[in-house]
């Protein structure tokens, strides 16, 4: 929001933005604030759910992320925080679908966890500070469920695999953006911490444009 990456937020209003892996609608809800008119997209019905039970009056689809519900051109921007992109397998494809439903010129700015964490450990003390595996290897992170189920699947991408992604997808990347870890925050959450933050990037951020 204060990087403007979307544009900034003047120039937001009338705009249709879509947001994929949208969860609770949180972004969605700042958009309309704006006078944008967002559509907020995810295939979790518990976390459409969630938004609906918060209220706004953002419109909610119940879609997945690879196969969009609607018309080609039907968006001026897109975006997504943390959402679908770092949970499918063929990336390229959903920046297809993303391609395809924006109008000429259109932008879709997405973030993920900063590919180099997934060489340290999840840890927010000095022990999350020491590579425990490579950066190279891709295997996806799999949570099983009793029965063996998977029930939550990340899957890993170096910085030139998200480069080459988009690309691939039909998109020029205009940004690359690194965030700093702010002077004001001295919260711990998982792995995220000041001691890491301010160290190793916690967040990579791709800004890029439909020609």
């Amino acid at each position: 929001m204060e990087a403007e990456l979307l544009g900034p937020a003047e120039d937001l209003k009338g705009k249709d933005v879509l947001e994929i892996g949208a969860g609770a609608a949180q972004c969605s809800r700042w958009l309309a604030a704006q006078g944008a008119r967002p559509v907020a997209l995810d295939l979790s019905h518990r976390q459409l759910q969630h938004a609906l039970r918060i209220g706004g009056g953002v419109p909610l689809v119940e879609a997945d992320a690879g196969a969009l519900p609607f018309a080609d051109g039907s968006f001026d921007l897109v975006c997504s925080a943390y959402g679908a992109m770092p949970f499918v397998a063929d990336p390229v494809l959903v920046l297809r679908e993303v391609r395809r439903v924006l109008r000429a010129g259109g932008r879709f700015v997405f973030s993920v966890t900063h590919p180099v964490r997934w060489a340290f450990p999840d840890e927010p003390g000095p022990e999350g500070l020491s590579v425990s595996g490579s950066y190279f290897d891709r295997t996806p992170y799999v949570e099983q469920d009793d029965e063996g189920n998977a029930v939550y699947v990340e899957h890993h991408r170096t910085i030139g695999d998200r480069v080459r992604d988009v690309v691939a997808g039909g998109f020029r990347l205009v940004d690359l953006v690194e965030p700093e870890w702010p002077a004001w925050n001295t919260s711990e959450w998982g792995g995220w911490s000041p001691l890491r933050g301010n160290l190793i990037p916690g967040t990579a951020i791709l800004v890029c444009e439909r020609d």
